[in-house]
């Protein structure tokens, strides 16, 4: 055994040193892919706000600040401003006369559609550039990756998720 080799750094930390390097490569990908979407800014709290409604359509305010993990007059105001750029809309809740319930407008929905083509042409035009051996151990790695995160759920609690295709299917 060689005394002065360095010891390399357990499996689970290389393994979150490579997705942390990776999730910074991506976030550049993604704001390219936002830029290219529209002129019109959108913050990425008001991104996650656009994601939400997507996955919840119909949620209250004091829903989606607890899916946030927001203090309610934050979660207002970023629903104000998307609201101001015609991506939401609160509507009556038929359950309750207290409460409102926000969705995506059209635009709103438009806007996500066209920034999710745009980074899923990003991400293909890199994918496409691997051998199709690493496209299957990515899938499979990616697969692995979101069932843990299932498992231990955003705010403790697995929330139901669409699942990643069949790893057969690479």
């Amino acid at each position: 055994m060689n005394s002065n080799a360095a010891p390399s750094a357990p499996e689970p930390e290389r393994a979150a040193e490579a997705a942390r390097e990776l999730i910074e490569l991506l976030e550049v990908l993604w704001e390219r892919g936002r830029d290219m979407v529209s002129a019109t800014p959108v913050s990425a709290s008001q991104l996650r706000v656009l994601y939400s409604l997507d996955r919840e359509e119909g949620i209250s305010l004091r829903t989606l600040g607890d899916l946030l993990g927001s203090a309610p007059p934050s979660v207002s105001r970023m629903c104000d401003r998307l609201e101001a750029l015609g991506f939401v809309q609160r509507l009556p809740s038929p359950v309750s006369r207290r409460q409102l319930e926000l969705h995506l407008t059209v635009q709103g929905k438009a806007y996500l559609l066209e920034l999710r083509a745009q980074r899923e042409q990003a991400l293909l035009a890199v994918i496409a550039d691997m051998s199709p051996r690493s496209r299957k151990a990515l899938l499979r790695g990616l697969t692995g990756f979101h069932e843990a995160l299932e498992q231990r759920g955003p705010t403790g609690a697995a929330r139901p998720r669409t699942p990643l295709k069949d790893v057969s299917s690479a």
